[in-house]
């Protein structure tokens, strides 16, 4: 398995582990797609972007990855998700079977409601750093 979706899973674990989340978004609340009829509010694991981080001594990956937090109520309830999302993942120390997690990091939020569906999202941006092998 990739250190790639180690991270994914690692991260799944944590956030379907908390009660807070759970009780906002519901025990089948996290998804890798927006499923259109799908019980809102609900988190979507986004796109991630893996780059080559190695060093001269180390092999490593950086990881962009992306959280949106969807709601059909309000910009307040999508902004709520994000922030227990936010407490959960930045800077945790999540245990990966074959890499190193050095750093994970929030990197920004923005909040939107789109237009075609009438929905809200925050969609959040988080940074890791992996050694790997």
């Amino acid at each position: 398995m990739s250190a790639v979706n180690e991270l994914l899973q690692a991260v799944h674990a944590r956030l379907s582990g908390d009660a807070a989340l759970t009780a906002l978004i519901g025990t089948a609340g996290i998804h890798d797609r927006r499923l259109s009829k799908a019980a809102l509010p609900t988190l979507v694991i986004g796109s991630i972007e893996a780059r080559d981080y190695s060093t001269g001594t180390e092999m490593g990956c950086e990881c962009l990855l992306s959280l949106e937090a969807w709601s059909a109520s309000g910009r307040r309830e999508a902004e709520e998700i994000a922030g227990l999302v936010r407490g959960l993942l930045d800077d945790a120390d999540l245990a990966l079977p074959s890499a190193v997690l050095v750093s994970l990091a929030h990197r920004k939020t923005v909040s939107r409601r789109e237009v075609k569906t009438a929905l809200f999202v925050a969609e959040m941006q988080f940074r890791a750093v992996l050694e790997v092998g």
